[in-house]
């Protein structure tokens, strides 16, 4: 098989439809490749949509529903079809991953396809993603590190270009580069990043989980590049409202924030990152407020960041899987 196409459903079954749709008909130049659909424990009814669009539609054996009794992140639900892909005969070539609210172009993954045949020492192959309002989003990305974390909460311009090497989003390439990690809203990866640097990391739930994955391939020498010919939809926070600041940033957020620095620097490199933030904040913050301007941080912020980010990881999460 070329192609093992794999979205994770979690009350998104309209759009999760659309998607399924969008990615066969993307797949059709690659006979035998598959969808593999899991539902991510939503218990609203969306696993006998599926099967219901499934004989409608006429997808045979090009979709495969696997249903899971919980929601077990995003993570854990690519890892619910990539896992036994990978332990059997299928054996595909690539697996590519798409978000539920996400309409791939019918040659976006061609042109992914068509990438990695061609540079083999790229181990993941990502997007251009834009809205339904055709807005790019920043999907490319530079690892996050203790600088950034300074950067990011003092907000002032001298800092940021004095800073810049280790600004976490910058301005979205116009041509295809390698990039630390991307966004996993489309993404193609190579099957031996999966053998060699293993699963995505169930230790997060939602978020930080592509930026860790980015990290492991880039460690057992597989680059990550940003392919923007090829082209997708996205609607973006679905299951989330990530884009909504006027409600909190969701604890498993700063969960896995703090997963990451840990796991990939060590405590002593989380408390550092931890502190930076601070110090930035308490610097950028009375600067905005003279200045008339509100960070670009949601309602109750400073409270849950100190709340969450210095305690041992195991805090409360809520279940919506990203959009």
């Amino acid at each position: 098989m070329d192609v093992l196409a794999v979205i994770v459903n979690y009350r998104t079954a309209d759009l999760t439809l659309r998607s399924v749709r969008a990615a066969l008909e993307a797949l059709e130049r690659f006979p035998g490749s598959q969808v593999w659909l899991v539902e991510n424990g939503s218990g609203d009814g969306s696993a006998a949509r599926f099967r219901e669009a499934s004989l409608q539609e006429g997808w045979g054996d090009r979709v495969t529903l696997i249903e899971s009794p919980e929601n077990r992140g995003f993570a854990g639900g690519v890892n619910l079809a990539v896992r036994p892909a990978l332990a059997s005969g299928i054996s595909p070539r690539y697996v590519y991953l798409l978000n539920s609210d996400a309409r791939p172009e019918p040659d976006a993954i061609a042109v992914l396809v068509r990438f990695l045949d061609d540079y083999t020492e790229a181990g993941i192959a990502g997007s251009y993603i834009y809205g339904i309002d055709g807005v790019t989003h920043d999907t490319a990305f530079r690892f996050p590190s203790a600088a950034s974390q300074l950067e990011e909460a003092l907000g002032i311009g001298v800092v940021t270009r004095l800073l810049d090497r280790w600004v976490v989003s910058k301005p979205v390439p116009t041509e295809t580069t390698r990039v630390d990690w991307l966004a996993g809203a489309s993404m193609l990866i190579r099957r031996e990043v999966f053998e060699r640097a293993g699963l995505l990391d169930e230790g997060y739930f939602i978020y930080f989980e592509e930026t860790d994955f980015c990290r492991c391939a880039a460690r057992m020498g597989f680059a990550t590049w940003y392919v923007p010919e090829s082209r997708v939809e996205h609607v973006g926070a679905a299951s989330t409202g990530w884009k909504d600041f006027s409600k909190p940033r969701p604890a498993f957020w700063f969960e896995g924030r703090r997963h990451y620095f840990a796991k990939n620097h060590g405590r002593a490199y989380l408390w550092a990152a931890n502190l930076a933030w601070l110090l930035g904040w308490l610097v950028g913050e009375p600067r905005r407020r003279l200045l008339g301007r509100r960070g670009p941080f949601p309602v109750r912020f400073v409270r849950d960041f100190v709340r969450y980010s210095f305690v041992p990881r195991g805090v409360a999460r809520e279940r919506p899987t990203r959009g």
